[in-house]
């Protein structure tokens, strides 16, 4: 369990009051790099997954700002080196948000993964935005991927060139499940893993301590602290240490 020493800043947002079970809410983003909008279904009551997250906005941001100038992008140092158009997979994707950003920026197939009962979401929302994905060039495709789980990841398969997500270190009996999955997928492959993740316990600590016994990690990206909070997002890229076994 988190303690109240543990806290670093207040770790996730307040749902609103007044809200319904099920209620949704719809919240609006404009690519400028596509002079598009993209709408996510958002279902607070329904936990963690339902919710956008500070992190996930900064990759938005960021994929947006790389498709304007890709030469000053923080990504490209990634995404440079790769097929183009890249081919994804996005982690613990909740409401759906970046991948879908990434399908309509790049112009690339992306696949969603999550638990099994958030993927019709993400589904939802993928479909909700599937003309500016597609006008652009992108399509979205989906899976549950439960961490820790080989056989998951067997069945998903490794035809990508980057994994990415956000706001996925949080839970701390997480930790071991999603570096095991990162193992699977990343050590001994051309596989780069980008991560958004805005600090909120100093536990957190002992992931990136762990992570780093099979990954190469540096920083691509930070931003500066907004709505409050203490901390600013910090976007990390993994690469396998290749002679892990």
């Amino acid at each position: 369990m988190m303690s109240d020493s543990d806290e670093e800043t207040n770790p996730f947002p307040t749902v609103q009051p007044n809200l319904l079970p099920n209620q949704e809410l719809l919240q609006t983003h404009f690519l400028h790099s596509i002079q598009s909008t993209v709408t996510i279904r958002s279902l607070p009551s329904q936990g963690l997954s339902f919710q956008l997250w500070p992190a996930a906005t900064s990759l938005v941001t960021l994929l947006d700002n790389h498709r304007l100038n890709p030469t000053t992008s923080p990504l490209s140092t990634v995404l440079s080196t790769l097929h183009t158009p890249p081919r994804i997979l996005e982690l613990g994707s909740g409401t759906g948000i970046v991948g879908i950003v990434a399908a309509a920026t790049l112009g690339t197939n992306v696949t969603l993964t999550d638990l099994p009962h958030v993927v019709p979401n993400l589904k939802f929302n993928a479909e909700a935005n599937a003309e500016a994905v597609g006008s652009n060039g992108g399509s979205v495709t989906f899976a549950s991927l439960r961490w820790g789980h080989a056989a998951d990841v067997e069945m998903i398969g490794g035809e990508f060139d980057v994994v990415i997500a956000s706001d996925v270190v949080y839970h701390d009996h997480l930790y071991e499940p999603l570096i095991e999955t990162l193992r699977l997928m990343l050590i001994k492959k051309e596989i780069v893993f980008v991560m958004a993740h805005m600090k909120r316990w100093k536990k957190e600590s002992l992931f990136f301590k762990k992570a780093r016994k099979y990954f190469f990690v540096d920083v691509l990206h930070v931003d500066a602290p907004c709505n409050g909070s203490r901390v600013g997002v910090i976007v990390y890229r993994f690469v396998g240490k290749k002679l892990v076994g």
